[in-house]
């Protein structure tokens, strides 16, 4: 078990966000045809790697880090780290990782 996994709910996801911007997360919302946001996504890239946090509801966050030689960050075809779940949780275990790989 990584340390990431034990970690307890300590964000709820407004401030889980807050906290995301403030390490230099940048921010788009997709939308569909009708201008309806889809997902909110973050994306961070730093080091060797980049960090997406993609928000789809509350109870549907999935996070992924991946090397930085990845094409396509939306669908990486390796991850070096990945979560799925409640979006407290989710946000409080990328929170929980280290910078740097």
């Amino acid at each position: 078990m990584s340390s990431a996994e034990a970690v307890a709910p300590v964000f709820d996801i407004e401030t889980g966000l807050q906290e995301l911007v403030a390490r230099g997360y940048q921010f788009v919302h997709p939308a569909d045809e009708r201008g309806e946001v889809l997902a909110v996504v973050g994306v961070r890239v730093h080091d060797d790697v980049v960090d997406v946090v993609r928000l789809n509801a509350e109870d549907d966050v999935v996070a992924t880090r991946m090397p930085g030689t990845e094409e396509n960050i939306f669908e990486p075809e390796r991850w070096l780290w990945y979560r799925r779940g409640e979006g407290a949780q989710v946000l409080t275990e990328v929170l929980s990782l280290p910078d740097a790989c």
